[in-house]
């Protein structure tokens, strides 16, 4: 199961050429700066916009291959599409909205079910208000409901959480983080944060001046020295996997466990042996470390 996705396109002055061969399951994390091409290129995959050469395809699925004439319609390619403002329809509940695009899919073609996206989302109390009665996080967490029950084969994310503030952002990120591991949706996810891609990314392709520069698991793509650079991010660090060896409540650490060594971090409410990310700032390489 493979994302292979390769695009080019002329905006003007500026030249888009990327190219992402990624794992189809988990969530890879297209980052980089403000108008580094990221949106032109989603919206490329989402085929709002018609690359002048390249070809789509995910997991064996072609949608789009200049060369081949293939050009499959928006609708048809069954993508679902979280936007940076919810866009839900203000004249309809929360259920209209939810079952909009649900409608529409053949029941044969659906796998992913109503009840279980409802649970997965926390979104069950919601279900009879209007979106001017919603909180930002809540009217995203029905953005991703409606964009989940069109079944698709691929969720796109376009800098989901830009709209909204830092507690409403971390009431959301809980709920992305389980959506591809739980519904076997694998989700391409557009963001110019570090703390969204050490919190949510599996694989990671960095775009800078238009073009994808690097690309590959999160751990190995922050561990390059000139990750910082490329970035063009001054605080960017180093993503760690690690095992929760031991906690000592007293002290208000845990001991976590990589392939660098065992590093104290403050205290987590998470059990031993399970496994987390740590986040380690350049300006703190000894101490202390950010788990995400």
């Amino acid at each position: 199961m493979m994302l292979e996705i390769m695009l080019e396109k002329q905006q003007g002055n500026f030249q888009i050429r990327a190219g992402i061969s990624a794992p189809g399951n988990g969530i890879t994390a297209l980052f980089g700066q403000s108008g580094s091409g990221k949106t032109s290129v989603i919206n490329m995959i989402a085929g709002l916009s018609r690359p002048d050469a390249g070809r789509i395809t995910i997991n064996g699925t072609c949608v789009f291959n200049r060369s081949q004439g293939i050009d499959i319609r928006p609708e048809k390619r069954r993508f679902g599409y979280v936007f940076q403002d919810s866009r839900l329809f203000p004249h309809l509940s929360v259920r209209s909205n939810l079952e909009y695009g649900m409608k529409r899919i053949p029941r044969a073609d659906r796998y992913v079910t109503f009840d279980a996206v409802i649970e997965l989302l926390g979104i069950g109390h919601l279900l009879n208000r209007r979106p001017v009665t919603l909180s930002g996080g809540e009217k995203q967490r029905v953005a991703m409901g409606r964009a989940l029950l069109t079944s698709p084969r691929l969720l796109l994310m376009d800098e989901p959480l830009a709209s909204l503030d830092g507690a409403r952002k971390q009431e959301v990120l809980p709920f992305i983080s389980r959506l591809s591991g739980e519904l076997s949706i694998p989700i391409l996810y557009v963001t110019h944060s570090v703390d969204e891609i050490t919190s949510l990314a599996d694989y990671l392709v960095l775009m800078s001046k238009g073009k994808s520069v690097v690309s590959g698991p999160l751990e190995e793509v922050t561990a390059r020295e000139d990750f910082q650079y490329l970035a063009g991010e001054l605080d960017t660090g180093m993503v760690l996997l690690a095992r929760i060896k031991n906690h000592d409540p007293v002290l208000g650490l845990s001991w976590v466990e990589s392939s660098e060594g065992v590093l104290r971090v403050p205290l987590l409410d998470v059990p031993i042996g399970e496994t987390v990310r740590v986040r380690i700032h350049p300006r703190n390489w000894d101490y202390p470390y950010t788990r995400y």
